[in-house]
């Protein structure tokens, strides 16, 4: 299929979170970009004149976009920043340098260091981050430091050069920030403690530091010294309120790539997340046709294999929804729970906004396409033998018994087929009856179209439970087309679809479009037959009104109405204009009792 327009592109988009790349015809990237609301975002480029010359020769250059949504701004922020370095786009300048986000270092020493930094350096330091801010890193620090007494300097302290007392405390000593490791005044093992916790809370496990200070705050208070313990509960309202969470960046998940898979009827979508250090930088959705019913394993092999090839991929692990066969040499994770739960979660949620996308876009440009995979969905869903090209649903109306009337409404390719729309006035049943007005208005409509050699549907849609359903089948019955025509009964109450000759209802997704036709025409079949319903209650209770006139017939009525159009109009009307339609001795005796 050819690329839709850039227009169709746009408005299947989602308002979510996310990042947006432009491509070029040749399918090169020209942009990448961050948005809190996609659709919004990408929408701005196309819908106002652009400021900038630079902008404007982007725009004209953009033929297909393609985007990644993420659970927040912040990872949107952080994925940018990674897709920037790696695909170096083109019309990106501000991020293509050298610089970037800031990362927590912890340095690979006796006594470790924990500083800020924007340089990965290897020489076997712990980094933690990236950060959206430096801002982020500097309150995180700061929480750190007045926690746990940490050295600043950059003293290289062997155990040697302190026991030589080569070094003297400094001024962070005397203020309480340090305690002293250059002369020996902390051991070691303290010293690496308090790491250890700097670890647990950057990573986001504030668990052991709070025990450790409930303890503390505890003890203080048992002392009565309620102002040291006032401290450490501060300490503690701050950690808890700390969250160092990221769905995009994991220093613990390094090169992996990430599958999942969401399918329909017609087709698969595979995505494919590949992580690098800890980051994501590509994100690809792949969509294939379903030849011979392909099972969902079957479709991730096929993709699993392509994709790498694709892309080249040389990572050894991958982390799947289900088990695959795949090379020996990968190593297969099916996670359960944690950060790689949430990568894989995050790659689903991807796949299935492509889907919705492909499905929005199809239906624009390629109508028939839709037609044909919504038949197919609502063929498997009701176990029809042919798909339900032609449906018709019938629905009884009566209020109080007054006026019964019935609506047949005929949907065709899942649309509305007005023309082919037919009301029923019950000619057979006296009073209220909705049994046996189904059976009358069913058994009516099939035999006229028997007679009249016209096409019968697939699919009859009863709106009713068991007894309507009953009912609508005793006429398939008596014209010998039970088991030619499929026929299902939608109760109201939970929209249960029940079956012939099956008690138990069977209960359709909420979400599914089967589930939505259905109702459509359960809810255009009351629209249908109520509006028909009011008008002949309405036209009754005008007729009713002259008609209580002494000397004044039906007839007569039924001619006023066709002359004056509305009781409003007759009553307002002069003696002779009324004598013109029924002569001056009624039109006297309508005047008169009106005025």
């Amino acid at each position: 299929m050819s690329n839709p327009s850039i227009n169709v592109q746009i408005s299947v988009l989602p308002n979510d979170p996310g990042v947006y790349q432009f491509y070029d015809a040749d399918g090169k990237i020209l942009y990448v970009g961050k948005a809190k609301n996609l659709k919004k975002r990408v929408s701005s480029y196309f819908n106002k004149k652009q400021e900038y010359g630079k902008t404007r020769v982007l725009v004209k250059k953009i033929h297909s976009i393609k985007h990644i949504v993420v659970p927040t701004e912040s990872d949107a922020l952080l994925l940018e920043n990674n897709l920037i370095k790696k695909l170096k786009p083109r019309y990106n300048v501000m991020l293509r340098d050298d610089k970037s986000y800031p990362w927590i270092c912890i340095k690979n020493e006796r006594f470790p260091r924990v500083f800020p930094t924007r340089k990965l350096i290897k020489d076997g330091s712990e980094y933690y981050g990236p950060y959206t801010s430096m801002k982020t890193v500097r309150t995180l620090l700061d929480l750190v430091k007045s926690l746990y007494p940490l050295r600043t300097c950059n003293y290289d302290l062997s155990e040697e050069k302190i026991t030589a007392g080569k070094y003297k405390v400094c001024l962070e000593y005397h203020l309480g920030n340090c305690l002293g490791p250059c002369e020996g005044l902390q051991s070691e093992g303290e010293y690496h403690g308090h790491i250890e916790d700097i670890r647990q809370i950057i990573k986001g496990n504030l668990k052991n530091s709070i025990q450790t200070f409930k303890q503390q705050m505890k003890a203080f208070a048992e002392q009565m010294e309620f102002e040291k313990a006032q401290r450490i509960k501060e300490k503690i309202d701050v950690l808890e309120n700390y969250q160092a969470k990221s769905t995009v960046v994991n220093p613990k998940i390094n090169n992996v790539d990430v599958f999942s898979i969401v399918s329909d009827e017609t087709h698969g979508y595979v995505n494919f997340l590949q992580l690098s250090h800890g980051s994501i930088v590509r994100s690809h959705t792949l969509e294939i046709k379903k030849k011979l019913d392909e099972t969902d394993e079957e479709l991730l092999q096929l993709a699993i294999t392509e994709i790498r090839q694709r892309f080249n991929s040389q990572s050894k692990e991958i982390y799947l929804p289900f088990p695959v066969a795949v090379e020996d040499s990968i190593k297969v994770s099916f996670p359960k729970l944690g950060d790689k739960r949430r990568i894989l979660e995050l790659s689903e949620r991807n796949a299935r906004f492509y889907r919705q996308d492909r499905l929005k876009q199809i239906k624009i440009t390629d109508p028939d396409r839709h037609t044909k995979r919504i038949m197919a969905q609502m063929k498997a869903d009701l176990r029809l033998s042919k798909e339900p090209t032609h449906i018709e649903c019938f629905d009884n109306s009566n209020i109080q018994g007054s006026n019964p009337v019935a609506a047949c409404v005929v949907f065709k390719n899942g649309k509305p087929s007005k023309k082919d729309y037919r009301h029923f006035n019950i000619k057979t049943v006296e009073g209220p009856d909705d049994f046996a007005s189904m059976e009358e208005v069913v058994f009516r409509r099939y035999k006229r179209l028997l007679n009249e050699e016209e096409p019968l549907p697939q699919l009859i849609v009863i709106d009713g439970g068991k007894g309507q359903l009953s009912s609508a089948l005793k006429s398939l019955e008596a014209l010998g087309l039970r088991g030619k025509i499929a026929i299902i009964g939608i109760a109201k109450r939970l929209e249960e679809i029940y079956f012939p000759d099956d008690p138990v209802p069977l209960y359709l997704d909420k979400r599914s479009e089967t589930l939505k036709i259905i109702q459509q025409l359960r809810n255009e079949a009351h629209r249908f037959g109520i509006t028909h319903h009011r008008n002949k209650r309405s036209k009754g209770a005008i007729g009713s009104e002259l008609e209580s006139i002494e000397g004044i017939g039906k007839k007569t009525a039924e001619q006023l109405l066709k002359n004056f159009k509305s009781v409003k109009r007759i009553k307002e009307a002069t003696i002779e204009s009324l004598a013109e339609s029924v002569g001056m001795a009624k039109a006297k005796k309508i005047y008169k009792s009106f005025h």
